[in-house]
């Protein structure tokens, strides 16, 4: 059923007056009918999918609860329609899959735009998502607001080592390098597989003075001994700092924050460690041992390189995907200790970053909104693992085949796809997708239905070789919450921090440095003009709310 956009238009006016900008702690504002069982809601859609109306899954749940929505869904232009909506004070009773930020969160939930969601989350109205966020107190931390507020419903695809039987879960996102190197060339030479920085720097100084590259069919002087980009994130130069103490991936938190298991948070990027890293990299660079175009190179070139068989030593995310026909030639290069003679001799430690997290910007529920109850209790049908399932990746009788004897869902093959659909499994996966709050917790891999091999095959690879080198499982995670004030304070400090430590790394890898006196002067800058202190201590106040303290 439709609803009348100016019913919604007219609710919201006449009942601003009285609402002004309703804080959370007073509830939740109600407008329109309380007996409300149609709802219009906008939003985000893949370019693939049919639409939400067909949707099988999404019809029966509706019809579960009793409701009827109108969707109002598409893939492009959706920022520039939200911002005219909520501009206009033209509000539907929902957002779904916007994708907010905690910005957006914080404003709109103060200005009263969105609804506090915190007296509906109950056992009696939501059972499945209330189950949840008593299992998983970190989810309920992820989603609830600096002012104690939750206004919106939790997403994510929380894929870990669980999913594969770890007693400790980690995020498969928790190393996104994994560094490789050419075996066959190492085995032609007659060499050792390294273990410290200094054998690596040998190995690819032979590398490099016996042309491998050549050998390959590639022209005289083709060889490339290491093959990385800079400060990316699968395919940087990161993990080979592990023989300096530590790996600063670079993350949406900050450039490269780490939090140590007592609760502190630091910015690797103003340490000792980091400083002799650098300096040490610079030789290999200054010796032709570092790809000269790391700086500027993308995907698509160091993909080529490895391809054609010019790179002895390079990172990706797993080594099919980068070596193409080549993957046979090339095995995991583990994490390395560092320079024999100095303190790092016996050093090799792996930093870990958190995965995506938890968001709660895909569902948030506005004022315009008469019965939150009604729509609270069809949305947490989604949070029912055979639903998320289906919803994540197509329905039941369609993307998923059969139950085996433990009563888990296969997934249908590729072969069975392009035969009764015409189409890839991926196709397929796109046409039935459905955004929003849907929420995968690691238990649900194998249990409920199965990972993708490619998937298997990366946790277990991240559990059995990388885990060994990592000290400090702890990562600084990305849905903390902010305050008003600390988003201000990041707003203002973040883009110079992160751009001055980018841009000085990248010239003392090539040029050299720092000498003490530029080391001195680099955090002076750091400190006074990009506001270190301050933002590691919103940082370090955001992550204390986070744990509890």
């Amino acid at each position: 059923m439709k609803k009348n956009m100016k019913r919604i238009v007219a609710g919201v006016l006449a009942a601003m007056t009285a609402l002004s900008l309703a804080a959370c702690g007073g509830g939740p504002a109600k407008r329109g009918d309380e007996n409300q069982t149609d709802f219009l809601i906008v939003g985000g859609m893949s370019r693939l999918s049919s639409g939400n109306d067909s949707n099988p899954v999404l019809v029966e749940l509706a019809e579960k609860t009793g409701v009827e929505i109108e969707w109002d869904l598409m893939s492009d232009s959706l920022g520039e329609k939200v911002g005219v909506l909520i501009g206009g004070n033209q509000l539907p009773d929902a957002f779904i899959a916007v994708g907010f930020s905690q910005n957006d969160i914080n404003e709109y939930g103060g200005d009263g735009v969105f609804i506090d969601l915190t007296e509906y989350i109950t056992p009696e109205i939501m059972p499945n998502l209330s189950k949840i966020l008593e299992e998983h107190p970190d989810i309920r931390a992820g989603i609830t607001q600096a002012d104690g507020c939750i206004y919106g419903l939790p997403s994510g695809e929380l894929m870990g080592t669980a999913a594969i039987g770890a007693e400790n879960d980690l995020s498969i996102y928790a190393i996104p390098e994994f560094s490789m190197i050419n075996k066959k060339w190492l085995d032609e030479l007659n060499l050792e597989m390294p273990t410290s920085l200094d054998e690596l720097h040998d190995v690819l100084v032979a590398f490099r003075d016996n042309d491998m590259g050549a050998k390959e069919g590639n022209g005289a002087g083709s060889t490339i001994p290491m093959s990385t980009g800079f400060d990316q994130w699968c395919w940087g130069q990161e993990i080979f700092y592990s023989g300096f103490g530590f790996t600063n991936f670079t993350s949406d938190i900050c450039f490269d924050l780490i939090a140590n298991p007592d609760g502190s948070v630091k910015f690797v990027s103003a340490t000792d460690e980091y400083r002799d890293a650098v300096t040490y990299f610079h030789d290999w660079y200054a010796e032709g041992l570092m790809d000269l175009e790391m700086f500027s190179q993308g995907t698509s070139q160091l993909i080529s390189k490895v391809s054609q068989g010019r790179v002895g030593v390079t990172t990706w995310w797993y080594i099919e995907e980068i070596a193409g026909e080549r993957a046979k030639d090339f095995v995991f290069l583990p994490p390395l200790k560092g320079p024999k003679g100095t303190k790092y001799e016996n050093t090799c430690t792996v930093n870990v970053r958190s995965g995506p997290g938890v968001t709660s910007g895909n569902l948030n529920i506005t004022s315009a909104c008469g019965n939150p109850e009604l729509l609270l209790k069809y949305f947490d049908q989604w949070y029912d693992p055979e639903v998320v399932m289906q919803l994540q990746y197509g329905p039941i009788g369609i993307y998923f085949s059969e139950q085996d004897e433990n009563g888990v869902w296969q997934i249908i093959t590729e072969e069975e796809a392009k035969a009764q659909y015409g189409k890839s499994s991926g196709e397929l996966k796109g046409q039935y997708e459905v955004y929003g709050p849907r929420l995968i917790l690691p238990e649900y891999y194998n249990n409920v239905f199965y990972l993708e091999d490619r998937a298997v095959v990366r946790l277990e690879d991240l559990q059995n070789f990388w885990m060994p080198y990592v000290e400090n499982p702890v990562a600084y995670p990305n849905d903390v919450t902010f305050t008003n004030e600390e988003l201000e304070t990041i707003k203002r400090y973040k883009p110079d921090f992160t751009s001055q430590v980018s841009q000085y790394e990248g010239t003392w890898l090539k040029n050299g440095g720092p000498t003490d006196e530029e080391w001195n002067a680099y955090l002076k800058m750091l400190e006074d003009s990009c506001g270190m202190s301050k933002l590691l201590d919103v940082y370090q106040q955001a992550y204390n709310r986070y744990l509890g303290k």
